[in-house]
């Protein structure tokens, strides 16, 4: 059968007494309404790719106006003209996997190649940031306004902790495309917040009051170690991570093995 598909005739077409019947477009080649004998009424494309017909749900009525589905198809044509199949794309979009899942993989492909303490703060991000906010989005369809939208919320309390975010991403989705799960990286090129680098030493007086109150503090192994970052300006993981057989006190040296410096390098401090 074949009928102008319009608003008028879908809400008035008859439905089949049992199964589906197709109703193709009078003016779109391949443009139908399928009718099902429960009531169920959608708009449909057929067209032939790669020497295969294939069928293609546009989407249900009412969700979907006749009018909204005609150029939904026109559109669609326009690209298997150039040689898209929209099945395909549409199949490939719905298995690949959202951004939770590539938390998890980047987890656990990735993670464990960082540092202890860059773990802990991609986990924090992870779990408390970009799961909640991004993670039923699928790899496939976040777009660059979203990763620019989530910055900026995120801005308006901690500046500094939205560029984290934002970086981690980057990394996220060049990976990504990597793994060959999207072919660009929707991330690059985002603003981020300026970091004005800041130097502070404490004062004379300053450092006395410390002296005296580390001195009366309870836990004197604490006590020690804040003392060394202060000796020696060693990154806290770096003091937190020392143990005795990098000491050589005869020489009054501390040799800090490479698995604990931020530059993988062996590093003594005289």
């Amino acid at each position: 059968m074949v009928q102008r598909i319009t608003e008028t005739f879908v809400k008035s077409a008859p439905r089949p007494e049992t199964g589906s019947r197709i109703v193709y477009d009078a003016d779109l080649k391949g443009f139908g309404l399928r009718l099902t004998a429960g009531g169920a009424r959608a708009f449909i494309l057929n067209y032939r790719s790669a020497g295969r017909e294939r069928r293609l749900t546009i989407g249900s009525y009412p969700e979907w106006s006749a009018t909204a589905a005609r150029k939904e198809a026109e559109a669609l044509k326009r690209k298997i003209d150039m040689g898209h199949d929209p099945m395909t794309a549409r199949d490939e979009e719905r298995a690949s996997p959202n951004i939770a899942e590539l938390c998890d993989l980047y987890i656990l492909r990735h993670l464990p190649k960082k540092r202890p303490a860059s773990q802990r703060d991609d986990l924090s991000a992870i779990e408390k940031i970009i799961k909640p906010k991004l993670g039923t989005t699928k790899v496939a369809l976040l777009r660059h306004s979203d990763v620019e939208t989530l910055h900026r919320d995120i801005s308006k309390r901690a500046p500094f902790r939205a560029n984290r975010v934002v970086a981690l991403l980057s990394k996220m989705f060049s990976l990504a495309v990597k793994w060959g799960y999207r072919t660009d990286n929707p991330v690059k090129g985002i603003d981020r917040n300026p970091e004005n680098s800041r130097s502070r030493y404490l004062s004379r007086i300053e450092l006395g009051r410390l002296a005296d109150a580390l001195d009366g503090y309870a836990n004197q192994n604490v006590a020690s170690a804040i003392r060394l970052l202060l000796f020696t300006g060693a990154r806290r993981m770096e003091v937190l991570s020392a143990q005795w057989a990098h000491f050589d006190l005869e020489a009054g040296a501390w040799t800090k093995p490479k698995t604990n410096t931020k530059q993988k390098r062996e590093h003594r401090v005289p």
